[in-house]
């Protein structure tokens, strides 16, 4: 006996069309109570993530919105409000006076890097010092390194944060939330 014809026609077709949304809604996780949508840019799906007010703020400040809305591709390590707050006092405020906008694009751009990395492909990157090295827009660096289920992000100012939120797709790249700001050289 079929499955159809133990759920009839018009029940199975319900079932798959229930099976393939989920399917769809599940590639993607929410970021700050929003979905996050693989047809749009990284810019139009961080506006919406109550988690990266303080990171939108700052690619409007930093004049980056047009460049984080092209093509890219772009893989995007997005600092958390809360990993901003964690900045010694007055940081955020003075990176976003208009005078120090070059500082503030190299802050912002130091999380970017060309390419769309998921997960598994930084793991892939991962060499024999057990690192995956990036070079990021700004020209710093950032490694990635696996402790289990769970990756590590490093700065060359010896900032460490963890991926949080991991291979969130976008239509020009892929976002990983991260705990801390990478603060570059």
């Amino acid at each position: 006996m079929s499955l159809k014809s133990i759920l009839g026609a018009a029940a199975l077709a319900a079932l798959a069309t229930t099976a393939l949304a989920s399917t769809a809604f599940a590639a993607n996780p929410d970021v700050g109570g929003a979905p996050m949508f693989e047809t749009k840019n990284i810019v139009e799906n961080a506006v919406n993530s109550k988690d990266h007010t303080t990171l939108v703020a700052a690619v409007k400040a930093a004049g980056l919105v047009d460049a984080l809305m092209s093509d890219g591709p772009f893989t995007v390590f997005a600092p958390v409000n809360d990993a901003f707050a964690a900045l010694p006092a007055g940081t955020v405020e003075t990176l976003l006076k208009p005078e120090n906008k070059d500082m503030l694009a190299k802050v912002l751009t130091a999380h970017v890097v060309a390419g769309d990395l998921k997960l598994a492909d930084l793991r892939a990157k991962v060499g024999a010092d057990g690192y995956a090295n990036l070079k990021t827009l700004s020209g710093d660096a950032l490694s990635v390194r696996f402790r289990g289920d769970t990756a590590m992000i490093y700065s060359e100012s010896k900032n460490i944060g963890r991926i949080t939120i991991g291979d969130v797709d976008q239509s020009n790249g892929v976002i990983h939330v991260i705990d801390t700001v990478m603060v570059p050289k």
